[in-house]
């Protein structure tokens, strides 16, 4: 028995996302996820070594279950060894502790099935061959969507399938990049486990522990207040990568879909809009929970492909998938001619990708 119990967590999430207003889409998601594959090849680049997953409309009861799943599988073994770091304690702090753990999971969860219109699903730790990822898109919310923007509802739906089917584009295209992440998963997994075995004594918090706490809490960095030096540069390699994923897949959808989509810019600033605006508890529960990174992972990485492309062209931006090493940092993120300058002389001839240098940028 681990310290949250998923059951709760689950149910609680299913109350959190409740039910969406409004009629589900009906348009043809095989036709629309096929063409968006054939436009995002052809623009991109990436040749699937498989086939991609086919598309499946599912309920926000639907998605809760499947990420519950997933995050189930991944932090399982690592609740049950810090249960058992507990020592005669256990009983008492699994009611405590996994009546918290629960409830903020189920909170969490359930609030991003509310908003959540698609998603390209792959579970990390395993073997493609062994788990097939799926291709969901969340039908309630996007007949929301449609709605609320007063779009026209082929046009919404193929330009959120753009943006899933690039992501099925880049993993069964580049055969690295699920390895590459799982990997940087497994390293925060296992210093988080070295974190909780060091950590079996409760105690009192030290002030320098307080003030860094405080110092963060008023940055608005609460990552920093849990993750080591070593974590945080993992971390950062995490953010990197799903930056550039996301803004991939942000700049793509963007640069095939205007001859599909007349009501493209439109449905961009309304997107954005959407994305931002919040209620104030809204606004506040994403940053307590770090949910806003996923809105700066959109952000920043599609301004640097942006910027990839307007200076180096599609091929420039190619490169980003060539290897790891070719993998902007955070910094490059920020400033693309610095990884525009980095990777020059290995974009324009054969060979490896450039080595990445040992010092943090």
């Amino acid at each position: 028995m681990t310290v949250l119990d998923w059951v709760l967590a689950e149910r609680i999430a299913r109350y959190v996302a409740g039910s969406a207003d409004g009629r589900a889409p009906v348009a043809d998601l095989d036709a629309v996820a096929a063409e968006s594959e054939k436009r995002v090849t052809a623009y991109t680049g990436l040749k699937p070594t498989r086939p991609l997953p086919p598309p499946e409309g599912i309920s926000r009861r639907e998605w809760v279950q499947t990420n519950i799943g997933a995050m189930r599988e991944l932090l399982d073994p690592v609740l049950e060894r810090a249960g058992e770091g507990l020592g005669p304690l256990r009983p008492a702090m699994q009611i405590g502790i996994g009546l918290v753990l629960s409830t903020e999971v189920g909170v969490v969860v359930g609030y991003l099935a509310q908003r959540v219109l698609g998603q390209y699903e792959l579970v990390l730790l395993e073997e493609v061959d062994d788990r097939p990822p799926r291709l969901l898109f969340v039908l309630p919310n996007l007949g929301q969507a449609v709605q609320a923007f007063g779009a026209e509802e082929e046009e919404f739906i193929t330009w959120v399938a753009l943006h899933e089917v690039t992501h099925a584009v880049q993993f069964a295209g580049v055969p690295w990049l699920h390895g590459y992440i799982a990997g940087l998963v497994r390293e925060l997994l296992k210093t988080a486990e070295l974190r909780m075995e060091s950590q079996r004594k409760l105690r009192l918090p030290t002030g320098d522990e307080v003030r860094k706490v405080l110092t963060a809490l008023r940055h608005g960095d609460l990552v920093g207040v849990v993750v080591s030096p070593s974590e945080r540069e993992t971390l950062d390699r995490v953010q990197a990568v799903m930056a550039v994923i996301e803004g991939h897949a942000e700049h793509v959808m963007d640069v095939v879909a205007p001859d599909l989509l007349p009501s493209l810019p439109r449905l961009r600033e309304a997107l954005d809009r959407r994305r931002r605006s919040q209620s104030a508890l809204s606004r506040l529960l994403a940053r307590l929970l770090g949910l806003d990174l996923k809105l700066r992972q959109y952000e920043q990485g599609k301004r640097f492909c942006d910027a990839v492309v307007a200076q180096g062209g599609p091929d420039a931006l190619r490169y980003v998938f060539s290897s790891p090493d070719a993998v902007p940092t955070l910094g490059e993120i920020e400033s693309p001619e610095r990884w525009l300058e980095r990777t020059v002389a290995q974009r324009d001839q054969p060979g490896g990708p450039p080595k990445r240098s040992s010092k943090r940028v």
